[in-house]
């Protein structure tokens, strides 16, 4: 039993997820029978359509997202294209998922400055954990995409959120 509640201080410690420490249900797989949705690669994002979100902590950098891309789709999964500008003048830009029942991302693919999409050599299910690298990916799935471990209810249910237009269960944070 002491070998157990050791074995699981340590996975929490070593970043169970968006800072905080795993729940016993996520030691196994919830969905076992869960299947991804067949991968369409996105037009490269236009300049109207992107739109800028909060990562809620400093950073020169600029984080967008092109809301004519955003889908929820059918396997539950919330893809993006994600644009991060550098005070220097560089864009990285990437087409990703974020699966808010397992609290991971996928980067899927990278677009060139011509805005071909290239497959990412090595694109699997990674759990999101608070760090610099993945800040902006935590700020998506706690702050504009996910209800918990839900996935958002639609799009515009995440485009409302990116707007700044929130719902709060707690009425003092809703100013009632």
């Amino acid at each position: 039993m002491k070998r157990c509640i050791t074995g699981v201080l340590t996975l929490a410690l070593l970043g169970g997820g968006v800072g905080r420490a795993l729940a016993a249900e996520e030691l196994v797989d919830l969905e076992p029978e869960w299947k991804e949705a067949e991968l369409v690669l996105p037009a490269p994002p236009r300049e109207s359509s992107l739109r800028p979100f909060s990562i809620g902590t400093p950073s020169p950098n600029v984080f967008l997202i092109d809301v004519d891309t955003l889908t929820v789709g059918t396997d539950g999964v919330v893809r993006y294209v994600m644009v991060v500008r550098t005070p220097g003048g560089a864009e990285n830009v990437t087409f990703e998922g974020i699966r808010c029942g397992t609290t991971e991302r996928r980067i899927y693919a990278a677009a060139g400055k011509g805005g071909e999409w290239s497959m990412m050599k090595r694109s699997e299910w990674t759990r999101i954990v608070d760090n610099t690298y993945n800040r902006p990916r935590a700020a998506l799935a706690l702050d504009y995409f996910c209800d918990g471990p839900a996935p958002p209810r639609t799009r515009q249910h995440v485009l409302d959120r990116l707007r700044g237009q929130r719902e709060y269960a707690d009425p003092l944070k809703r100013g009632v």
